[in-house]
């Protein structure tokens, strides 16, 4: 009789496998693999070779606390000849004296997650169970049967690969980009990925249900979308947004994702304090990356928040144009989501490919505080019973505005002029390069072309359908440079007056500080021109000077300025409102890189900032994080900060890979707040 096969070790080829399947960074202890893609792996006997005349080798591979077969969470599978497309199989690649290679393949549609790898040998009547050891499974974009496939390799490396990216914020006039680590490869996030997806209440309800439900991107999406918030279960973050963030971390502070997660989980899943649109939404872009689905930021400029599905946000203003009541439906500056990669099975053909998901607890979805996966396609057609959240999305990029005055004895006139533009300037990081994309055409017909009013018709979108009356007078706030934080500035009312008759007119401007969401903060300039005379086929220009002594107490993080003007003709009883949002521009951070950039060679890393004020800058502090080039955030406080000349503080950087990886930094003061810069760092071979 045969002696029994007895498994000396098994070696998992964490190198050659993280190379194969672009999971390096996740390798270096653990095997991360990817669905639908053979992985390798050699088992060494002691005593004797495997015979595959006298043994039997059966392999199993389980997820989650109660695999099943019939959930797809268990497998049991033999050695066999061949590799057999969307099954588990393991095959023997090489056999020498006592090592035996083989390749395991698994389905494309496997639940993703952790594994557990046993091996049963059997010679003759007698066996023996060994385990072989621990893998996790993630979604692959590489692979054509897999629901996330991608066909292009520069996206594949966008989108689910780079480390890196920027978020736009700022106002459609003045768009800026703030850089962003994701750092979905850094030690530990791939764990706290897993823990996440194990603290969803739909896994804590159901494990064996919820685990085999995995195998679905669009399952996965809405799981990430409301565990990224913690309204209605253990996630991540906790959002604020009325500028009083002393119990914690103020949104804007933040420069990435890795810190968060981390302070998540080593709180004991505590919430994170505090997050706003584009923290959540690039959070969820970090865990969704991590898990192997292509996934991007997106920003909305001019952003409704429809509450009742109407389609249309209705202001009132008093006769001086001061905004009436508090509103929930507000039109927000700009709002950011994620959007991610996959197919749609359970919809019409047509709808795969991006789908929006949005993370910040809005508005419920099926009782959670969560929207999407919608198809971006459904919201070009209009097709508002597309799965999932397809009217919300819609009114966030399509809602009309209506603006009201209402006079002293109560009645409501509605302003002529043309209200602003919902949905404009969506942007996101352009493949391969740090330059913006405008990606409005993916969510919008041309505005008037004959498939934009088809899209209105199918989505019942009745007050776009409406004709807009030409004007005769019209107002604009305009500009006249690129205003700076700490500068004083004019802005202006520009009124062209095309009718044959002269208008006496009363004009009157405001100037007040705004959060990105749209909440007015104090005044911090007028101006009220009671006999304002507009010749006929005449233009005039009104300058409102703003001074920093007015706004530097009162203005938001988000740096923004709403001037709002209301043009007032008592004799023809109408109303001409304008507004516009003016952005202030920070001073640049300056970065150099000191030492030759090569592998594990220590570099440093010096960030200055010129102080753009009059006054000196207090309680200075800069924060830099970068995914290849330090292994955690580091914040240097300033000791000293002078009115005039640089603020400056050096920081040792260790890069462990090669390649090009991003410093991404942050400057924080009494005066000056949440100011971001960027180096990009070429990392050579030792």
């Amino acid at each position: 009789m045969a002696e029994d096969l007895v498994l000396k070790n098994c070696d998992l080829e964490l190198e050659v496998n993280g190379r194969d399947h672009h999971t390096a960074d996740l390798c270096r202890e653990k095997l991360v693999v990817r669905r639908g893609q053979p992985f390798w792996l050699t088992l060494h006997f002691e005593g004797r070779s495997y015979e595959a005349s006298l043994d039997s080798l059966t392999f199993s591979a389980v997820t989650g606390p109660a695999p099943s077969e019939e959930a797809g969470t268990k497998a049991r599978f033999p050695l066999s000849s061949a590799a057999e497309e969307g099954a588990w199989t393991a095959v023997v690649i090489d056999k020498q004296d006592g090592v035996l290679s083989l390749q395991l393949s698994t389905p494309a549609n496997a639940p993703v997650g952790l594994y557990r790898l046993t091996l049963e040998a059997s010679t003759g009547y007698q066996g023996s169970s060994f385990v072989l050891g621990h893998f996790t499974l993630l979604f692959n974009t590489w692979c054509p049967a897999d629901a996330v496939y991608l066909d292009s390799e520069e996206e594949r490396e966008e989108y689910v690969l780079t480390q890196q990216g920027f978020i736009y914020q700022g106002s459609v006039k003045c768009i800026k980009s703030i850089p962003w680590n994701f750092g979905q490869f850094e030690d530990g996030i791939l764990d706290i990925c897993l823990t996440l997806l194990d603290m969803n209440p739909k896994f804590l309800k159901d494990a064996c249900r919820d685990c085999s439900r995995r195998s679905s991107p669009v399952y996965m999406g809405r799981v990430v979308s409301a565990m990224v918030n913690c309204n209605d279960d253990q996630g991540v973050l906790l959002g604020r947004w009325d500028n009083d963030y002393k119990d914690g971390v103020s949104p804007m502070f933040w420069i990435g994702s890795v810190d968060i997660l981390r302070r998540w989980k080593t709180s004991g899943c505590q919430r994170v304090k505090y997050g706003q649109c584009w923290v959540f939404a690039a959070v969820a872009c970090t865990v969704l990356r991590c898990l192997g689905i292509p996934t991007r930021v997106v920003t909305n400029f001019n952003s409704a928040h429809d509450q009742n599905s109407n389609l249309l946000i209705e202001y009132v203003y008093n006769e001086f144009g001061e905004m009436q009541r508090d509103k929930s439906e507000m039109i927000w500056n700009y709002h950011c989501w994620a959007e991610s990669w996959m197919s749609r099975p359970d919809l019409q053909p047509g709808y795969g490919g991006w789908q929006a998901l949005d993370p910040t607890p809005q508005e419920k979805s099926e009782g959670t505080y969560c929207c999407g996966p919608v198809p971006v396609r459904a919201i070009k057609e209009g097709d508002l019973s597309t799965k999932y959240d397809a009217p919300f999305v819609f009114a966030e990029v399509n809602a009309d505005v209506v603006n009201w005055i209402q006079q002293k004895d109560g009645s409501m006139h509605e302003s002529t002029n043309t209200a602003l533009t919902v949905g404009m300037k969506i942007s996101t990081k352009r493949v391969g390069r740090d330059e913006r994309e405008d990606i409005t055409h993916t969510y919008k017909y041309p505005e008037g072309s004959p498939e934009e009013r088809e899209a209105f018709k199918k989505a019942n979108h009745l007050n776009k359908l409406t004709k807009k009356e030409e004007m005769g007078v019209a107002m604009r706030i305009r500009v006249a440079q690129s205003m700076n934080m700490g500068s004083d500035f004019d802005v202006f009312a520009y009124i062209t007056n095309n009718t044959a008759e002269t208008h006496t007119c009363r004009l009157m401007l405001h100037a007040r500080t705004v959060s990105y969401n749209g909440i007015l903060g104090p005044e911090c300039g007028s101006k009220d021109l009671l006999n304002l005379s507009l010749e006929p086929s005449s233009e005039k220009s009104i300058p409102l000077r703003i001074l920093y002594d007015k706004y530097c107490e009162c203005l938001t993080e988000s740096n923004l300025i709403k001037v709002r003007g209301l043009l007032i003709e008592p004799a023809a009883n109408s109303y001409l409102l304008a507004e516009r949002d003016i952005y202030l521009e920070n001073p640049e951070i300056k970065i150099r890189i000191l030492g030759e950039p090569k592998q594990n060679r220590k570099l440093v890393a010096e960030a200055s900032l010129r102080n753009p004020l009059t006054k000196p800058l207090l309680g200075c502090t800069f924060t830099m994080e970068g995914a290849g080039l330090m292994d955690e955030q580091k914040i240097v406080d300033v000791p000293d900060a002078v009115a005039e000349g640089e603020v400056k503080v050096r920081v040792d950087l260790m890069p462990r890979h090669v390649g090009r990886h991003k410093l991404v930094v942050n400057f924080e003061s009494d005066k000056l707040k949440s100011v971001k810069g960027f180096r990009n760092v070429i990392i050579g071979p030792a």
